[in-house]
């Protein structure tokens, strides 16, 4: 039995999201469907983060055990083949440990949000960007995003429907900048709650239209209350950018894929 960990990438809309689902196509149910043709019967994957519906992915993990022996680089090619035609695929595989878990054993998650700021609405990149046309103030958003950093009760910022033991979270990383027509919203945590991104996005808008002060996100923190924080930013501008491990064995140029895929999301339409 060997246990494969798997980089993917994949276009969120049209699953219900990365977990199975009674209600319609998920991205777990289209890998597992793929290496079930391999295994000759059922397989159950692990994965680092279990994106929402419309939630896209550059460099999601995920992890499934194989008894076939198989080599990586045919693995990928075969799980390629049985996922056509849905728009996901892996981009690397490597044997790894047998406690090895695509989801505890990581120790950062990165996601990126992309808001077009401009009048005219998305060509290519529609389905994946939030579509603001007046202009927002990124200084401002910034500014406030700074309040969010460091270890919090994220209550404020939490879906009703997270199931996580405890809100608190360590947030080593939130910037806020412009590319173009575009903002761009980084986040890096070692974990995030329930639509925590999305929230912090929903609110960051308010302050970059005007409606709050940049200071107000640091009450919003502190209230620990969902409703005093603002709204949920729509799946189709996040990304799940990467996931880190200690052994880092997906290190390869991501970071380089990653700006000529942004580049096309945010200046290609």
């Amino acid at each position: 039995m060997t246990r494969w960990a798997l980089l993917l990438e994949y276009d969120g809309a049209g699953f219900v999201g990365w977990q199975r689902q009674a209600n319609g196509l998920s991205l777990q149910q289209v890998l597992e469907e793929a290496a079930a043709h391999l295994a000759g019967g059922p397989v159950s994957s692990i994965v680092a983060g279990r994106t929402d519906a419309g939630v896209h992915a550059l460099g999601q993990v995920a992890h499934f055990d194989l008894e076939r022996g198989i080599s990586a680089e045919r693995l990928v090619q075969a799980l390629n083949f049985h996922m056509r035609p849905h728009r996901v695929c892996v981009l690397r595989a490597a044997s790894v440990a047998d406690d090895w878990s695509a989801r505890f054993s990581a120790v950062g998650r990165a996601y990126r949000y992309v808001i077009l700021n401009r009048p005219a609405r998305p060509a290519l990149a529609a389905g994946r960007v939030w579509h603001i046309p007046h202009k927002l103030d990124v200084a401002a958003m910034a500014e406030g995003a700074r309040l969010l950093l460091g270890r919090h009760d994220f209550s404020s910022f939490r879906a009703a429907s997270c199931q996580a033991a405890s809100p608190i979270r360590t947030l080593d990383g939130l910037e806020v900048f412009r590319d173009g027509y575009c903002v761009v919203v980084g986040a890096g945590a070692r974990s995030f709650l329930h639509h925590q991104v999305r929230n912090m996005v929903g609110s960051l808008k308010l302050v970059g239209e005007g409606a709050w002060q940049p200071e107000r996100m640091g009450s919003a923190l502190a209230a620990a209350d969902r409703r005093a924080a603002g709204p949920t930013a729509p799946p189709e501008g996040l990304f799940l950018v990467s996931v880190r491990y200690p052994d880092d064995w997906m290190r390869n140029d991501l970071v380089a894929g990653t700006g000529e895929f942004t580049d096309y999301v945010t200046r290609g339409s």
